[in-house]
């Protein structure tokens, strides 16, 4: 029995739904791999990557909440007072105190944005807490290195921050320090 007959015009049309579906979800995967698709990010607006920080924007004292301060000397060294884990670090509920260095990176990629980045390195915590409602800070690590985006603020005033996210899904934020005035 030979095949049924169909009109032309609906197999071009079938034809070119079918491109036209296969074309979509090869592009979303694509835009996915190469991350320019997130359907769990929240902002979808990127961050303008930053330039033109120098040294003297970065010297001073830098907050958080709940008492998180870091000192930026001019001679590469900083104090830091109760800064969280990045990335996943955070679900840790570990906070970290002592001395360390740092050093503002020329403009190459690093982190989640293109430009300049601020490293700041802990070589041997002298004090550990807990993030509050996070018990008892487990498997704080005995020297830690945290990697600062930079952005400004509708002022133009620096501002630096990394991600966290909490526990293994994709919930998280952004943790900014912000400069003394």
């Amino acid at each position: 029995m030979p095949p049924p007959r169909t009109r032309p015009g609906i197999r071009i049309l079938d034809t070119v739904l079918r491109n036209l579906l296969a074309y979509g979800v090869l592009t979303c995967a694509l835009l996915a791999m190469t991350g320019g698709w997130d359907p769990q990010r929240h902002d979808a607006r990127p961050v303008p990557a930053v330039y033109d920080a120098d040294i003297s924007e970065i010297v001073g004292t830098w907050r958080c909440v709940d008492g998180t301060e870091v000192v930026f000397r001019a001679d590469g060294s900083a104090d830091v007072t109760l800064l969280d884990g990045q990335d996943r670090d955070y679900a840790a509920g570990w906070r970290l105190s002592g001395p360390g260095s740092w050093r503002l990176t020329a403009e190459q990629p690093a982190g989640r944005t293109l430009g300049q980045h601020l490293r700041l390195r802990l070589p041997a915590p002298t004090a550990t807490a807990a993030r509050a409602g996070t018990g008892p800070p487990a498997g704080a690590p005995q020297r830690y290195a945290w990697t600062f985006e930079l952005r400004r603020d509708e002022r133009g005033a620096l501002e630096l921050y990394f991600g966290f996210l909490l526990g293994n899904g994709p919930a998280g934020g952004s943790y900014v320090l912000e400069k003394d005035a």
